[in-house]
């Protein structure tokens, strides 16, 4: 029987404007794909699961869980990257956990680069908004993920002071210019989430909790700030099935 400490976990991305793929064992890396994408997520996923799972050398049966960003980003992208984890995570029998975009972002900014212990995870919204939220330099959640102007996430804890990172950086930061409000500086973090990044912070919290099946709890649902342009899918929601 398997363990889940010492299982191979996949990670998968594909709701921002990057697409991506990992898989880890515990806090190391075994295999990495990422590229800046625009478009065409789903034609690109799973040839680079494919590569990440060959050079891996991983059998999709000995994977102790799959892990998937739940947004917010590209309703479309969500979709895919969702849809397609879950076939996985069915297929292989193994649990599906759900991780959000803005706490990957985190996850790949070193505490010690955090400024003031408050950190702003961004994401270009478009529309004139961003997807945010404001983290601790331990990853730990200071605001609840929100869509709002630059200046209403800017201003969510008050005097703007710590890191920005994310692809929603330029647009905060063109928002503090423009008024003045507080002085946050930008992460060298990459833009949008790394499979390989959350994919070991996800393998330590299920070594931390016990086991991928019990960090996996629920459905893995898509986390939506704002309505689509068109509806989501129905009956859009993972089922985590213990190994």
């Amino acid at each position: 029987m398997k363990t889940d400490q010492a299982s191979a976990l996949l990670a998968l991305d594909t709701a921002t404007e990057a697409c991506s793929a990992a898989v880890v064992v515990g806090d190391t890396v075994l295999a990495r794909r990422f590229e800046p994408l625009q478009r065409g997520h789903a034609e690109r996923l799973m040839p680079m699961v494919e590569a990440v799972m060959n050079e891996a050398g991983v059998n999709y049966k000995a994977l102790g869980a799959i892990a998937v960003t739940v947004g917010p980003g590209s309703f479309t992208g969500v979709r895919v990257g969702l849809a397609t984890a879950r076939g996985l995570a069915l297929a292989a029998a193994v649990p599906l956990i759900g991780i959000s975009t803005l706490e990957a972002l985190a996850a790949a900014v070193p505490e010690s680069e955090v400024e003031e212990n408050r950190l702003l995870c961004a994401l270009d919204a478009l529309r004139g908004q961003v997807y945010a939220q404001w983290f601790d330099a331990a990853g730990g959640a200071l605001t609840p993920p929100m869509a709002a102007s630059a200046t209403e996430a800017v201003d969510a804890l008050g005097p703007a002071r710590g890191l920005v990172v994310g692809s929603g950086a330029k647009v905060i930061l063109a928002a503090l210019e423009a008024t003045g409000r507080g002085v946050i500086r930008r992460s060298h973090a990459l833009d949008w989430p790394d499979a390989a990044v959350f994919g070991r912070l996800v393998a330590r919290r299920a070594t931390h909790a016990g086991g991928a099946g019990r960090l996996a709890q629920g459905p893995v649902s898509p986390l939506y700030l704002r309505e689509a342009g068109a509806r989501p899918l129905e009956g859009f929601a993972a089922v985590n099935r213990p190994p």
